[in-house]
């Protein structure tokens, strides 16, 4: 896509870590992670699970280890997976410590909330031991009660105030690799929370508005939530929470860094909401089409547009295009140009059938 200065995103400067194979923080992509909802200790449902959003892109995946059989079972899921995988911990430091020594890249604890600082030290040696990294994770919903007491109730303020401490308590212990996160299911708290702490530290920023609600509702929150921040340059990796399917946590997370031009992945379709102009039926042919070109891992522009008011123009800039016409036609477009006249019968298989050839050229093309 062409560079102009209004698409120009100017990230801020963080510090990098290593969770897994994976960097997160600097100038490295941002990552998009999800968290599975089995029960950890049935391993064999849970690796079901990563796989399935490993698939869908998701770069991390984060697993609730809330018991000794959850960290007994965490072994066999780590040997059976590609994508690093971050143990959620809270209260009990044996579980952290478990989870290090099963293979968990990474710990989402809150060192404050692990009891004595000597417990502390004890899950920090391990991380180190074991390579892991860690996130501070706090939530507006969990904040400590000396915290609240101070600030009368969850605000930016006293959330920063809390990730703060918590950091400092790993900086003493010497301990670097972490990342943060502030999440609030209220979307302006959260934005102010993670703008008050990127001017506070240096470390990399894991993005979330927490507990965001359904599919509809909880994607349009965190859209606007992580899609603000985003346009800051704030945020080094992202979690769409869902009370949905966690692969759609994934799709939603790439669409926002899709459309913020931070990252490509899939088939990016641009089609109209359809009127009394349209040539074919827009809305159903766009569903089918997302259907159909869900297994496009490459990153590939398709406007389909119901009549010629707007088509054509559309057409110009997307890789693969269909403008609807009159008599139950329409003009099919690759790179900008037109290419053929075709049968709205015809459109969708030939659609996907350009589609998935200039998927494999551009693969081809990164091979060579």
């Amino acid at each position: 896509m062409e560079k102009y200065y209004w698409r120009d995103i100017k990230r801020r400067e963080s510090n990098t870590i290593k969770v897994g194979s994976l960097t997160v923080g600097g100038n490295s992509p941002i990552s998009v992670q999800s968290m599975t909802n089995t029960k950890t200790s049935d391993a064999d449902k849970t690796i079901k699970q990563v796989k399935e959003l490993e698939d869908a892109g998701a770069d991390l995946v984060r697993i609730s280890c809330p018991d000794k059989e959850s960290t007994s079972s965490l072994s066999e899921i780590v040997d059976n997976v590609t994508v690093p995988i971050i143990a959620d911990i809270h209260f009990h430091y044996e579980r952290a410590i478990e989870a290090a020594e099963a293979g968990a890249s990474c710990l989402r604890i809150n060192p404050g909330n692990i009891g004595s600082i000597d417990r502390v030290k004890e899950v920090v040696n391990a991380a180190k031991d074991y390579g892991c990294s860690i996130r501070i994770g706090v939530n507006a919903g969990s904040l400590e009660k000396e915290i609240l007491d101070k600030y009368g109730s969850p605000s930016p303020e006293a959330m920063v105030e809390s990730a703060l401490m918590h950091e400092k308590i790993l900086k003493d212990l010497d301990f670097n690799e972490y990342k943060i996160s502030v999440k609030a299911s209220d979307v302006l708290l959260t934005i102010e929370a993670y703008k008050q702490l990127a001017k506070a530290t240096n470390a990399p920023l894991h993005l979330g508005v927490t507990e965001a609600g359904g599919l509809m509702t909880g994607s349009i929150k965190s859209s606007i939530g992580i899609g603000q921040l985003l346009m800051m340059g704030i945020g080094d990796t992202i979690r769409v929470s869902l009370s949905a399917n966690p692969v759609e946590e994934v799709k939603v997370g790439f669409n926002i860094l899709k459309s913020l031009g931070l990252r490509y992945r899939g088939v990016t379709i641009i089609s109209c909401p359809s009127c009394a102009r349209q040539g074919f039926e827009v809305i159903k042919t766009v569903k089918i089409l997302e259907d159909r070109l869900s297994h496009i891992t490459e990153s590939i522009t398709l406007s389909v547009i119901g009549c010629v008011v707007n088509g054509p123009g559309e057409a110009l800039y997307t890789d693969v295009g269909f403008t609807g016409g009159g008599n139950n036609n329409g003009m099919i477009y690759l790179n900008g140009k037109q290419l053929s006249k075709i049968n709205n019968q015809q459109m969708i298989e030939k659609i996907v059938e350009h589609v998935e050839k200039k998927a494999n050229e551009i693969s081809n093309e990164r091979i060579t």
